[in-house]
């Protein structure tokens, strides 16, 4: 029996509120139906007050305007009412006859100012009036008074629906942007599917390429490539040798011409210097010159420097001058043979270099190596997005438990009590 009775009276737990998180929008659109219906409900009483508050007052005020003065009343009292009564009247009739909107919002902003204006009013002309309308100004502050407790009453009213409309509104937020979160990850989700896909067609093309190449290297006709890599070798360091052969020669030729032109710039000698100047630039090019141009170059200079030379003006300081100065006709011979071999060893490379540049398995090989590299870079440029998606998507996750928290806590202050949100999404779960 003891049991019994200590059961019924052990405090219930309340009843916890169950939410789906997918059901919060609709419940709070119609939690904040219900808070304005709950508002124009609970208003309607007051305002219907307000409005017949003022039509009395307005009746009282135009009783105030025809109202005869007491014959007691001292002449300068009578001389203050009489400039008094009608301002006071004017201000409460304007005060009194703004206009009270149907909606809730408008009509308490102009019950507020009507009654502002009215308390203006008998706080102004009205305390002139006070002994000569005694009972008729004591109906009018009552008259304000009932208006003001009304007016009070919607206040309250209308702070109670702006608390809980912001509530419903931070709740609103939250949902979305944990939908917004859902939205996004799910967008990601995708992407790193497409990018995964992508990173696999890549890496799939890359082996296959490295597979080819690793076959075209064992191929036959690389074989072939190889044997023209070298004969391209082989020519190549041949020119190579005659070029270095030339220019040790046209170095020393071109000193001594060089000091055959500054002596003829000092003697001013026009057509010797442009001679001399001719030939120096001749041997001085990084090309073999055409061996013609060469030849009559070499003709016009070398009596000009020859002259110098015997005049004890140019002095040849080491073997390789004189050796080119003692027999200029052999000097002229082997440079002009040695160019003539450089001008036909280069064409010969030229052409060994077309061979090879067009060979089906180097061009086929150039081909692969470069879709390899711009696949390599691709790949590369995925890896990153990915990565950077992976760190976004962290991110978000890390946003989810915090905004879940504060919505259930948001929830539960517009519901007043326990509030359990079901979060049946595998993102935001």
């Amino acid at each position: 029996m003891y049991k019994f009775i200590k059961d019924l009276l052990k405090k219930k737990e309340p009843e916890r509120f169950i939410l789906s998180l997918n059901a919060v929008p609709a419940w709070l659109d119609e939690r904040e139906r219900s808070s304005r219906i709950s508002l124009e409900n609970d208003s309607r009483l007051p305002i219907q007050n307000i409005r017949n508050a003022s039509a009395q007052l307005q009746n009282i005020i135009n009783r105030i305007a025809d109202a005869e003065h007491d014959p007691a009343i001292h002449p300068k009292l009578k001389s203050i009412a009489k400039n008094s009564l009608p301002l006071f009247v004017k201000a409460m009739n304007a005060s009194l006859s703004k206009e009270l909107p149907e909606d809730i919002e408008g009509f308490y902003s102009a019950a507020v100012e009507s009654v502002k204006g009215c308390l203006n009013s008998t706080r102004g002309q009205g305390r002139y009036l006070q002994v000569v309308f005694p009972e008729e100004m004591k109906a009018v502050k009552n008259g304000i008074d009932a208006i003001g407790r009304e007016i009070n009453t919607i206040t309250a009213l209308l702070a109670k629906y702006q608390k809980q409309k912001a509530m419903i509104s931070s709740a609103r937020s939250l949902h979305d942007a944990l939908y917004d979160i859902r939205i996004d990850s799910q967008k990601s989700l995708e992407k790193d599917q497409r990018i995964t896909t992508r990173i696999s067609e890549f890496t799939h093309r890359i082996e296959s390429i490295e597979k080819e190449l690793r076959d075209l290297l064992s191929d036959a006709g690389m074989r072939e490539v190889n044997d023209k890599k070298s004969l391209l070798a082989d020519v190549e360091k041949n020119r190579d040798e005659r070029i270095r052969t030339y220019t040790a020669l046209s170095m020393t030729a071109s000193h001594v011409f060089r000091k055959a032109e500054k002596i003829a710039t000092k003697q001013k000698q026009t057509t010797e210097i442009s001679n001399l100047r001719h030939v120096i630039g001749l041997l001085s090019d990084h090309t073999a010159p055409d061996t013609n141009d060469l030849t009559s170059a070499l003709a016009s200079a070398f009596p000009i420097t020859q002259r110098m030379i015997d005049a004890g003006e140019i002095i040849l300081k080491n073997k390789e001058e004189r050796a080119i100065f003692s027999d200029t006709g052999k000097f002229c011979t082997d440079i002009i043979t040695i160019c003539t071999d450089i001008i036909t060893q280069e064409k010969a490379c030229n052409n060994a270099q077309e061979v090879l540049l067009f060979h089906p398995v180097l061009t086929r090989i150039n081909s692969l190596e470069r879709e390899k590299n711009q696949l390599e870079s691709m790949l590369s440029k995925e890896h990153q997005s990915q990565k950077d998606l992976a760190e976004w998507r962290a991110k978000m996750q890390a946003k989810i438990p915090t905004l879940t928290e504060e919505l259930n806590k948001k929830i539960e202050e517009i519901v007043g009590g326990s509030v359990q949100l079901q979060i049946d999404d595998p993102i935001l779960a």
